[in-house]
């Protein structure tokens, strides 16, 4: 290590991992202390607490009270793929994969034998979103959270479309805008945005969704955990805290409260505002930092959420593939082994460099505290570059 001097002043909260996330500030386990623990979740109380998750997720994303809401099993991954499995098949697919979670969506579709179009892009840059066509369904993730990488809005999605459209929301929701007149169904995951405990999932289906399994029965065997129908009919106790599966009533608690504190702090809009802000910090500090820059090609479609960013200093640049990923390795191990930042690094499937997560549950002092030691640990790793290329 060479004698470059540390910064004065730390992160007060270290957590940028981009999921799970870190929990609200001021967030303790006395939060937990209602939780309907050794209670059955079918009893009064246990569904009375899912049907309230519901109802303060409805509230706060301000979903349309023609939209059904249900939590469901294997986080957001189960809720895609449950959409897939009991939707998709009467028409062609368009699924649009720009990063490492929506080329699952292609894996998905070529088991499922669907006829599907995949519209891919590299990592930085997203997919040809006008290619989407009105006579198929089409399947999106809103955010890429591999990526940095995130869709600038929703106007090429037909309003008069014959198809429905999945959007994977997970790394999105709480955090930038929903048309929920676009979005047939969408889903999410608890342990994302507003930090929450993994292994749920969020279920929004729009009236044309569930028209779509009133109407549709796949050839294909459909797991317990993803059915949605009863006698061809959509079983709506499921919307209702009669969850398919036995969800945790301590994790339950734990999303309540989550949202009971983004109601505190202004509702959708404050969280929208939060994360704008922390990301804000970094695109400041990256405008006058040479060396560094956004994965995300477009200013506007760069995420607000997961903000993947790489080294672009020619001395590392120089360097092969294998010793390039090292260098940002190296990178974030710095950072975590000094307690600034943890599980800061690229996804493991990514370009090498950082991904620094700034939901609505982060500070801004915080991002503004870590510019500083990602400096730091720059300026020392490439100091040992140059002592060994003297």
């Amino acid at each position: 290590m060479t004698g470059t001097a540390k910064p004065a002043v730390r992160p007060a909260d270290p957590r940028f991992s981009s999921g799970p996330t870190k929990k609200r500030p001021g967030w303790s386990t006395d939060a937990l202390k209602d939780a309907a623990l050794g209670r059955s979740h079918r009893a009064k109380p246990g569904k009375a607490k899912l049907k309230e998750a519901i109802d303060r997720t409805r509230a706060i994303l301000g979903v349309p009270d023609s939209h059904k809401i249900a939590i469901v099993p294997a986080s957001d991954t189960g809720a895609v793929e449950m959409a897939m499995w009991s939707m998709l098949g009467p028409r062609p697919v368009d699924i649009f994969a720009w990063e490492s979670f929506g080329e699952e969506w292609v894996t998905d579709a070529k088991q499922l034998k669907l006829d599907a179009t995949v519209h891919s892009a590299g990592y930085g840059a997203i997919s040809k979103l006008g290619l989407a066509r009105k006579d198929a369904d089409i399947i999106f993730t809103q955010n890429g959270t591999t990526s940095g990488v995130r869709v600038p809005n929703f106007d090429w999605i037909a309003a008069d479309r014959e198809g429905i459209t999945i959007n994977d929301a997970t790394s999105a929701v709480f955090a930038q805008p929903i048309d929920w007149s676009k979005c047939d169904v969408t889903t999410f995951s608890w342990q994302k945005v507003l930090g929450g405990e993994a292994a749920h999932g969020m279920l929004i289906l729009s009236p044309r969704a569930i028209a779509r399994l009133e109407s549709f029965a796949p050839d294909r065997p459909v797991p317990k955990i993803f059915r949605l129908t009863k006698k061809g009919k959509v079983d709506l106790e499921i919307f209702e805290g009669s969850t398919i599966n036995t969800p945790s009533m301590l994790a339950t608690e734990d999303y309540i409260d989550a949202l009971k504190w983004a109601e505190g702090i202004g509702g959708l809009a404050a969280l929208h505002a939060r994360a704008d802000a922390n990301t804000t910090v970094l695109a400041d500090w990256a405008a006058k930092t040479p060396w560094i820059d956004f994965l995300a090609l477009d200013p506007a479609s760069r995420s607000n959420t997961s903000v993947c960013l790489k080294v672009v200093d020619p001395r590392v640049t120089a360097l092969s593939d294998e010793a390039q990923a090292e260098f940002a390795k190296k990178l974030s191990s710095l950072l975590e082994k000094e307690g600034v930042a943890f599980d800061a690094a690229s996804y493991r499937a990514a370009p090498p460099g950082l991904r620094i997560w700034c939901g609505a549950t982060i500070d801004a002092s915080d991002v503004a505290a870590l510019t500083p030691w990602i400096e730091w640990a720059f300026a020392t790793l490439t100091a040992e570059l140059e002592t060994k290329a003297a």
